[in-house]
């Protein structure tokens, strides 16, 4: 697992304020949202700015790759890893 993927995967518990899931609970490559962790869109609004802020990424609503993109913390890195 990379450092990218454990920040994100802290980042995702503190910004969610998911005090009850540590790092290790959250497997890379599972879906962030419905049957994996079970995030909800506001949870997804929520990642998506502190996302932006952290890693100064462009975000777009409109762009349809963006739900592919944060699909699972795999993905969400390997998105984070292009945009530098």
């Amino acid at each position: 697992m990379s450092n990218l993927e454990l920040e994100i995967k802290q980042l995702i518990i503190d910004t969610l304020n998911l005090e009850d899931i540590t790092v290790d609970d959250i497997i890379t490559e599972d879906p962030l949202f419905n049957d994996g962790l079970g995030l909800d869109s506001i949870d997804a609004l929520e990642l998506g700015l502190a996302i932006k802020n952290k890693y100064n990424v462009l975000l777009s609503a409109e762009n349809e790759q963006m739900r592919e993109h944060f699909y699972s913390v795999q993905t969400l890195a390997k998105f984070i890893e292009s945009q530098k």
